[in-house]
């Protein structure tokens, strides 16, 4: 199995030892992306659905460095810093931004540091996309 690094400055950076996403085996997997601000990474946002909007933004640039979007996303899998209190919020913006047919989801409640929520996705490469491994990083 090949895989390659994926990162992007129009994205948070990792807050630690991890990549920003990875591709192998014809899939983009995106670490746990929240809601901070790619340039300052102040979190955006006090409301779930500010924060969600952020981090919606935040996966699409990673997304967008290999030529994909929200449409490609095959499976998310959500955390709610507070799952009762804000899923019907957060799945109000969600629902906004990923088009039919919906990818497979998991959300559930979790202790997160400082922020209301955060999201990674599984995206299913564009066969004319997948090209030889390489490391590939975007610069503003």
């Amino acid at each position: 199995m090949s895989k390659r690094q994926v990162s992007t400055t129009k994205a948070a950076a990792p807050g630690a030892f991890y990549s920003q996403a990875i591709v192998a085996n014809g899939f983009l997997y995106t670490a746990g992306l929240g809601p901070q601000h790619p340039e300052t990474g102040e979190i955006v946002g006090t409301t779930v659905a500010d924060q969600t909007e952020q981090t919606i933004k935040n996966l699409e640039a990673v997304l967008a460095v290999e030529g994909l979007d929200l449409s490609d996303v095959v499976k998310a899998t959500v955390h709610l810093a507070d799952l009762a209190q804000d899923f019907r919020a957060f799945d109000k913006v969600y629902r906004h931004h990923f088009p039919a047919p919906l990818p497979a989801r998991t959300t559930v409640g979790s202790e997160l540091w400082g922020i209301r929520v955060e999201i990674d996705v599984v995206a299913a490469l564009r066969p004319e996309l997948d090209s030889p491994p390489q490391p590939r990083q975007e610069s503003r």
